[in-house]
């Protein structure tokens, strides 16, 4: 199956992510019929954008009938409740894939929801790309360009990544085809591994900015000091600060053992930075942030 032959595409919720995601397959999957399910008034304004070629809302059975590929873009504590009704509608020859933020969860439901021939296939996923604001209006058809896109190799054993069982699907080969139109870059993870490593690299920046963040407003005095003062480098550190709580509560709250640990484990790195104000060992912290920030510069 070539990712020609994904010719009907349904996204369920058209915020930030679905929308760039219908953007994209604009862009570069012109031929692709593109509905959307989601509020009437954002699947009104996508449609009015031309976005997308239809809009659903409410009942979900219409929006699913006709749809090759089903792309879930909505928060995960929705996501799980939509889950079993999305495989009793999918067609049995559609590919079901999710952008949750954490996997383990999505995983599970899906092992117990999704069996194939009986049901769609489902495959999990979650591109690495995003923005601090949320929303239809930052939409963008080039998101995904050059960003990691992970996949789920097999939900029904999250310990055991298996790509080469997971590709054998023609459905899922379809579906990588269409990424590498739109410019991400796939990998292949278990959803405890997944959510181990976003927890480290995504989720505990976020709660370290909102750390600092409500801190330092904490401190603010009756003329605006310390803020009145600060320069672009707080501006850069606090950039992830301006996500909405409604935006991570669910995220936190899947992924809550594996933030808890990151979070002591970096509490005490904190502890031992302040041990070592008086030294020159901290230079070797900064040696150990110099080299990190070079390989994220070069990926």
């Amino acid at each position: 199956m070539s990712s020609h032959l994904i010719t009907r595409a349904t996204i369920l919720g058209t915020g930030l992510i679905g929308g760039s995601f219908a953007l994209a397959l604009r862009k570069y999957a012109t031929d692709l019929h593109i509905s959307g399910w989601d509020r009437p008034e954002i699947v009104r304004e996508a449609r009015s954008r031309n976005i997308i070629d239809e809009a659903f809302t409410g009942d979900l059975a219409p929006a699913l009938r006709a749809a090759d590929l089903v792309f879930i873009a909505l928060p995960i504590g929705v996501t799980l409740d939509l889950l079993p009704e999305i495989a009793r509608h999918a067609p049995k020859h559609a590919l079901v894939t999710d952008a949750c933020s954490t996997k383990l969860r999505i995983a599970q439901s899906a092992a117990e929801n999704f069996s194939p021939p009986a049901t769609a296939l489902f495959l999990g996923g979650h591109p690495m790309a995003g923005r601090e604001v949320a929303g239809l209006a930052q939409a963008d058809a080039d998101l995904f360009r050059n960003a990691p896109y992970a996949l789920i190799a097999d939900s029904s054993e999250p310990r055991q990544p298996n790509p080469s069982q997971a590709q054998r699907d023609p459905r899922v080969s379809a579906f990588l085809k269409l990424l590498e139109k739109i410019g991400a870059r796939p990998l292949w993870l278990g959803a405890q591994q997944h959510d181990y490593a976003v927890g480290m690299v995504s989720h505990l920046p976020q709660l370290a900015a909102v750390a600092l963040g409500s801190f330092l407003y904490d401190h603010l005095d009756e003329n605006g000091l310390p803020i009145t003062v600060a320069g672009p480098g707080l501006r850069d550190a606090l950039r992830l600060a301006g996500s909405p709580y409604s935006t991570w509560r669910d995220i936190v709250i899947t992924n809550r053992e594996v933030l808890s640990a990151a979070l002591d484990l970096f509490a005490r790195r904190l502890d031992d930075l302040r041990e070592r104000l008086n030294s020159r060992e901290l230079e070797a912290d900064f040696d150990a942030a110099n080299e990190l920030y070079k390989l994220l510069r070069s990926l």
